[in-house]
């Protein structure tokens, strides 16, 4: 392994994903240079993935892959991290101009017995429609059976606690909580590194030949935690979002200059308001960048008035 000059934070090309549900306000609100005449509903960010890969966009990595950052320079840029053979999170944009299906993602332990990857996540909701919800566990606690009979029945709607949100608003959800993203929805989405998501109901909604959309209710029915009742949003507790196992979230109001984290540690900083300098590199909302734990210049600073940002780092 080669050392390398790490003098600025690295910022990454992100991966945009055409969805049924998405929209264009990826672009009008946050600037992303969203393909033409696309529905795009997510803008991967930070992902190292066999199937997609966050590219570095300038400076002495220029070119370089997330997972060959993660594997051939793990000590200048991550530091004393846990090891694992891929970089664990995956961070993520949302624009939801419709609902999503109704889904699940397993425990660990549900994961290993049906061939998928666990996956427990946060979201932050970054603007919200006066009329935004947010679907998150159920009204009250229900069996595996009963359930599956309100699937069967169409009735699935009628059992599922119903948050209204706005601008501001965060929850955790660790694997095996029911959910779905409500219309009028824009999210920061900071995720276990996973692709696995089990759909259990579509709302009875059918495309324009009538069909369905693919669910995976077998396996969803193994995954749901039938007591999770009434969930509430985060408590922030200071700047502390979120601190677990997997990731540790702050979110910072920014009114003047601070260290986003110590040398030998590296921290990821998406910007959500107003607009900041991060060494020499400027982040307005919806911009993320990842400050390498040798990297010399380690100050965030305020750049407009009412600046706001995500701090993000593993644990």
């Amino acid at each position: 392994m080669t050392d390398i000059n790490l003098t600025q934070p690295i910022i990454f090309e992100p991966l945009f994903m055409e969805r049924p549900w998405g929209g264009r306000r990826l672009e009008t609100l946050f600037g992303k240079k969203l393909p033409a005449n696309a529905s795009i509903g997510e803008s991967w960010e930070i992902v190292d993935r066999p199937e997609a890969q966050s590219i570095v966009r300038d400076g002495p990595l220029h070119r370089k892959t997330l997972h060959e950052l993660w594997t051939q320079h793990q000590q200048e840029i991550f530091g004393d991290v846990a090891k694992f053979p891929r970089f664990p999170l995956l961070i993520k944009l949302l624009d939801a101009q419709e609902k999503l299906s109704l889904q699940v993602h397993p425990p660990e332990n549900i994961a290993r017995k049906v061939g998928g990857e666990p996956k427990t996540e946060f979201w932050y909701v970054a603007v919200a429609d006066s009329n935004a919800h947010l679907f998150i566990g159920l009204r009250k606690a229900m069996t595996r059976n009963q359930f599956e009979e309100a699937v069967s029945a169409g009735t699935v709607a009628d059992h599922v606690h119903k948050i209204p949100v706005t601008a501001g608003n965060a929850m955790f959800l660790p694997a095996g909580r029911l959910h779905a993203v409500g219309a009028g929805n824009l999210l920061v989405e900071i995720q276990q590194n996973s692709d696995t998501t089990y759909r259990v109901f579509d709302w009875n909604r059918v495309d324009e030949n009538g069909k369905a959309r693919q669910l995976h209710v077998d396996q969803a029915l193994q995954c749901i935690n039938f007591d999770d009742v009434e969930p509430k949003l985060i408590e922030p507790k200071g700047e502390l979002l979120v601190q677990h196992k997997l990731f540790e979230i702050q979110k910072w109001d920014l009114n003047s200059s601070r260290e986003i984290a110590p040398l030998g540690q590296f921290a990821i900083v998406g910007c959500l308001t107003g607009s900041l300098r991060c060494s020499d590199v400027d982040l307005a909302p919806g911009k993320f960048c990842l400050v390498p734990a040798s990297s010399p210049d380690r100050q965030v600073n305020p750049r407009s008035a009412g600046t706001s940002l995500l701090r993000v780092a593993i644990r």
